[in-house]
């Protein structure tokens, strides 16, 4: 398939007029609009009405279908409602959540920054190096005091936090290996064969299924974990070897399953391990660091850590992490305390691209190599 060039892809808006802001607190709080009202859009929505006090003051769909789940699923009617983008994007909100499809994400995110809002960009940045790099240029062009960050809400996380002081604190010694794993069901839709798609609609409706449009498992899901791994070590890998294939899945042309070795600076080893081949009970996705003098592992739902067999610590998440990604995210633009931390979200699906790359050559492949090729 080609790349997607067209231009003007929300058009023929409609909008309603948005409700009035609630309360003294909620005047001082950011407006926010959605792009984006899939699952994951209506989610980030639904945390931003039930756990800030900003004001969701619009979102936007290509297609009426998917702004009524939203609409439904959020609770709320009386916000505006757009299917062009660009008329969003001059509207007055302060703030943005874009979770469109991946391979529209470099695209988006250059006009929401050329539109000078604060920008929270779901995960991964792009299926291929070059729309990275559209990243990356888009984001050094943006105001300095924009809010500007992706969705890897494990780097929010109060558990995730808590274990990265500890790894930082040397308290485990030094690193020597990290093992991280996406392991989970598939759906059984995704064992159906579907076409090529032809059309822009089909691409953007069946984006997940095919490695152009989504970057393949690795970037598009197992990217969270990597994202943990190079927080951790401080590090990007220098080389990655791996295999991979399909099993079950008989949609698009996604791999199911996938494992690979990326080798750090200091001859650190991390593995990765993302499936889509458990059974539909059964979910494991968390990090584990082995250092010499100590073992850490952490996942969404918490933390422990051990320095012998009878010295350890445990500790439950609170909440869903997500829930402090958005919070975080608000409270920065709120008070003024705006970061972009938009490269190290590029590296990350860098690392994934790099994965992605060494399972198709079968053999080591350096990150030189992998961005000298575009990722393909």
């Amino acid at each position: 398939m080609k790349a997607v060039t067209r231009r003007n892809l929300f058009q023929a808006a409609t909008v309603v007029p948005a409700a009035a802001v609630r309360g003294t607190a909620a005047n001082s709080m950011p407006s926010v609009g959605l792009i984006g009202c899939g699952g994951r859009g209506t989610f980030l929505a639904q945390l931003l009405v039930e756990h800030t006090q900003a004001r969701l003051a619009a979102i936007c769909d290509l297609y009426p279908e998917q702004i009524a789940k939203a609409q439904k699923g959020i609770g709320r009617s009386s916000m505006a409602v757009y299917s062009d983008m660009e008329k969003l994007l001059a509207s007055n909100v302060d703030a943005l959540l874009i979770a469109t499809p991946v391979f529209l994400h470099p695209e988006h995110f250059e006009k929401a920054v050329q539109a000078k809002k604060h920008i929270y960009l779901e995960k991964p940045a792009a299926p291929d190096v070059e729309g990275c790099k559209r990243i990356e240029r888009a984001s050094a062009s943006a105001n300095k005091d924009r809010e500007l960050c992706f969705g890897f809400q494990r780097r929010q996380g109060e558990v995730y936090r808590k274990a990265h002081a500890l790894a930082q604190s040397g308290k485990l010694g030094q690193f020597r290996m990290v093992s991280v794993r996406f392991i989970k069901a598939d759906s059984d839709n995704k064992r159906k064969p579907i076409p090529v798609p032809k059309t822009f609609d089909e691409k953007v409706k069946t984006w997940g299924f095919w490695r152009e449009l989504s970057g393949d498992l690795i970037v598009e899901n197992n990217v969270h974990v990597l994202d943990v791994m190079n927080w951790f070590l401080g590090a990007l890998p220098v080389e990655a070897c791996g295999a991979g294939g399909r099993t079950t899945i008989q949609a698009g042309d996604n791999r199911d399953h996938g494992t690979v070795s990326y080798q750090y600076p200091g001859g650190v080893q991390g593995d990765l391990c993302g499936m889509t081949l458990a059974p539909a009970f059964h979910r494991d996705v968390r990090e584990e660091f082995f250092g010499t003098q100590g073992y850490l592992e952490v996942s969404e739902r918490g933390w422990k850590y051990a320095m012998s067999r009878t010295e350890a610590h445990e500790e439950k998440s609170p909440r869903n992490i997500a829930i402090d990604s958005v919070k975080n995210f608000v409270t920065r633009v709120a008070e003024g305390k705006t970061e972009n931390t938009i490269q190290r979200g590029v590296d990350s699906t860098l690392t994934a691209i790099l994965g992605r790359l060494a399972m198709d050559r079968k053999k080591a492949v350096s990150w030189k190599e992998m961005v000298a090729s575009n990722g393909w």
